[in-house]
């Protein structure tokens, strides 16, 4: 095989391999999950809820006065189609953004998967059956390789629920026992540990450091 050819290859493979990730975990006041973002080779963000369904997608907006990014997505301008078929689970559902080609879970799939999105170009998704735990069918139980868990209704109430780990990146919230008024707030996340004001702050329960974007293990983690 001529350099040519192998040069076409590797620059294909890369294009192909990096047009679907997870790129963002966002979660609402610091404490509870609000979306998963995948990223695409054009730029495009794809933001989906714990359960896999498509909240929206486009281009993040930092604003240059005070760096701080826009909670909405701008709207792209890019190529994008919709399903046609008599499949009632995907009938109308978004087929492919740009270059990105999404499937889902048909209408004869298990009802905790039926209609959620199944792949994103190579990136796979899975969920949690119906023979799992009640608390946690149909959450997103795959990205890729990434293996998502979740805490069980039998532990802390403080984080019963909520996302334990992305990987092996283990997320920790704070309890009424280290922390009584942030109780349910982000304590860390993997190495990084997060801190909030006390109640008996002038800037009580907001983050003290302006780090509401942590980069870990190649995902960005963003508290809103």
């Amino acid at each position: 095989m001529s350099k040519f050819f192998v040069t076409l290859f590797i620059l294909f493979f890369s294009i192909f391999s990096y047009c679907q990730k997870l790129s963002q975990i966002s979660f609402l006041d610091g404490a509870r999950l609000s979306f998963f973002s995948i990223s695409t080779d054009q730029g495009v963000l794809i933001r989906l809820s714990e359960e896999g369904k498509l909240l929206e997608w486009g281009t993040e907006v930092l604003s240059e006065r005070y760096r701080y990014y826009a909670s909405k997505l701008q709207p792209f301008d890019i190529r994008t189609e919709y399903y046609e078929t008599d499949d009632s689970a995907i009938k109308g559902k978004l087929k492919s953004i740009g270059t990105c080609f999404i499937t889902y879970y048909g209408a004869y799939e298990e009802e905790t998967k039926r209609g959620k999105i199944k792949s994103m170009g190579p990136l796979q998704f899975d969920y949690y059956s119906t023979y799992e735990e009640k608390s946690l069918r149909g959450k997103l139980k795959l990205i890729g390789n990434l293996l998502l868990e979740y805490y069980r209704p039998y532990e802390n109430e403080s984080y019963r629920g909520k996302l334990k780990s992305v990987g092996s990146v283990a997320i920790i919230y704070y309890t009424a026992f280290d922390d009584r008024y942030n109780a349910g707030k982000l304590k860390s996340i993997g190495p990084v540990p997060i801190a909030w004001y006390s109640e008996y702050d002038q800037s009580r329960g907001s983050l003290k450091s302006n780090n509401y974007r942590q980069f870990i293990s190649g995902v960005t983690y963003i508290l809103r």
